[in-house]
């Protein structure tokens, strides 16, 4: 197959580019390659994504926690954690690092608002750039997550606390969970609601707080 080329001036043009065999033209290919990288990167920036996978058959090295939270917040967590009792609730800690003072954007999500009273183990993973801690705290009957009083040190009363996840890569009680690793705890809880917060000075008047209802 031939295609004709027509000389300067004769009033029409040759074709952009040719389709001869089948075989697209790089330009386009580019151009194609080049709309799904930015829409990637668009829903990257504004959606937070955790995936929990389970090691293969024969494996005992428990759960790893891997995921990210937006193209643009550069979060990532990758953290060995053990086969751990009970039913499993992951909590996500999300910040803002720099930005904003680093302030602005805190907060805390769970996998799951409910579960079964009895053994239950959390699993602090930090999204963020600062450094976060998980402290499970109970609710009274007309108490809201997120109304305790701040003192002036920028954290809230930890009386009747029934444990906390703050250890980097491990259980229970530390220095606090650095970026991009995760940390947990396991209690036994009865039935009632009960506010999960992170403690360090000023983060809980940041709004990191979720409620969690065990039955």
């Amino acid at each position: 197959m031939t295609t004709d080329v027509l000389a300067p001036g004769t009033g029409a043009s040759p074709p952009p580019f040719s389709t001869e065999g089948g075989r697209r033209p790089r330009t386009r290919r580019w151009l194609v390659a080049a709309l799904v990288t930015a829409v990637v990167l668009l829903v990257g920036s504004v959606v937070g994504t955790i995936t929990w996978t389970r090691g293969g058959a024969g494996t005992s090295t428990g759960t790893s926690w891997s995921g990210s939270y937006g193209g643009m917040m550069g979060g990532r967590v990758s953290t060995r954690v053990p086969a751990l009792p009970g039913t499993t609730v992951r909590v996500s800690a999300v910040d803002m690092g720099a930005m904003m003072g680093g302030r602005s954007g805190m907060r805390l999500t769970v996998s799951r608002g409910s579960v079964p009273a009895g053994t239950v183990s959390l699993v602090l993973a930090n999204l963020g750039f600062r450094t976060h801690e998980l402290v499970v705290l109970p609710l009274a009957s007309d108490q809201q997550v997120g109304e305790r009083a701040v003192g002036s040190d920028g954290t809230v009363d930890e009386t009747g606390s029934l444990g906390e996840a703050s250890q980097t890569a491990g259980s229970g009680t530390g220095e606090g969970i650095q970026p991009g690793t995760a940390g947990w705890t396991t209690l036994d809880l009865p039935a009632g609601r009960y506010e999960l917060i992170c403690n360090l000075p000023g983060h809980y008047a940041a709004g990191m707080f979720a409620e969690l209802t065990v039955s």
